[in-house]
């Protein structure tokens, strides 16, 4: 998916929680999925947040500023809750933990034809499709005013759904194990870093496979759902009989409604159809089915 105007525009739905000080890498590192003591100054990596059972609370962009201090990217939704789970472990940590959203533009924007990305400390490539995302402060001035910002980030929400890329909502907290959600595929696991909040049953899953449901990637027509029960949480049936819990959903486009859901490899027989859905690829492979 791509847009001719490749200008940033505003990802109004994100915040940033920043993590400050003399121990902010080793705190923060002791807490999520993926190593962040070997973080470069213009590096940033993807990490989850899990409860002691493995299951994920929040999925974090880790942006690092400078060599001490972390920002972390994630819903708005779940900043508050993540930010008082946090402190909980702070303990004689020497970090100062902050909602920041106030002082930063998340944004985004699609690849500009024929021009060359570079990272900076403050940006990143986002997906394979070539879009990046940056932090910008928040007295600069917008960069997007046509066409109408609620249009680019519908369309933005679309082409994250197509990556394969799982958010996490309020009601689906500690529902998935980190790899129903792929993040070992997407890059957001660390299997040599040592200990950190759910390690042990990821790393069960990991050397043990078994991992039965993965994030999958579906269409359903428009028309062939209520739009107001098929919200990220829901459960449902696959067309071939599969049971799914949807994790996230796009606004109906072009007369369906793209959606990443997790289920089986393999379908299960049933004599009650399931809703008319279609299968979808993601741009990376998933593991062999266990």
């Amino acid at each position: 998916m791509s847009n001719a105007n490749a200008t940033w525009i505003d990802l109004p739905e994100e915040g940033v929680l920043a993590v400050r000080g003399a121990d902010a890498r080793k705190f923060l590192n002791g807490q999520v999925s993926q190593q962040l003591l070997t973080l470069g100054p213009a590096e940033t990596t993807l990490a989850g947040l899990h409860n002691p059972q493995g299951r994920t609370i929040a999925l974090l962009r880790i942006v690092a500023d400078g060599p001490q201090d972390l920002l972390c990217v994630l819903p708005q939704s779940l900043l508050e809750g993540v930010l008082a789970l946090l402190r909980k472990y702070l303990l004689r940590s020497k970090a100062v933990l902050s909602n920041d959203s106030s002082l930063w533009r998340v944004q985004g924007r699609w690849p500009a034809a024929g021009a060359a990305e570079t990272a900076t400390p403050l940006s990143w490539p986002h997906t394979s499709d070539g879009r990046w995302m940056r932090l910008a402060p928040a007295d600069s001035p917008p960069s997007q005013v046509d066409p109408p910002p609620s249009t680019d980030v519908a369309a933005w929400h679309r082409a994250d759904i197509a990556a394969g890329l799982p958010r996490i909502y309020p009601a689906t907290q500690s529902e998935f194990v980190a790899q129903m959600l792929n993040l070992d595929v997407l890059g957001g696991i660390s299997f040599n870093k040592g200990c950190y909040t759910g390690q042990e049953v990821i790393a069960r899953a990991h050397f043990r496979g078994r991992v039965k449901r993965r994030l999958q990637r579906f269409a359903v027509p428009a028309e062939a759902i209520d739009q107001a029960s098929f919200v990220p949480g829901a459960g449902i049936v696959l067309a071939d009989g599969r049971e799914a819990t949807l994790v996230d959903c796009a606004a109906p486009y072009e007369g369906r409604v793209e959606c990443l859901a997790v289920a089986r490899y393999d379908a299960a027989p049933s004599d009650s159809p399931g809703l008319p859905t279609i299968s979808l690829p993601l741009p990376y492979e998933l593991p062999a089915a266990e």
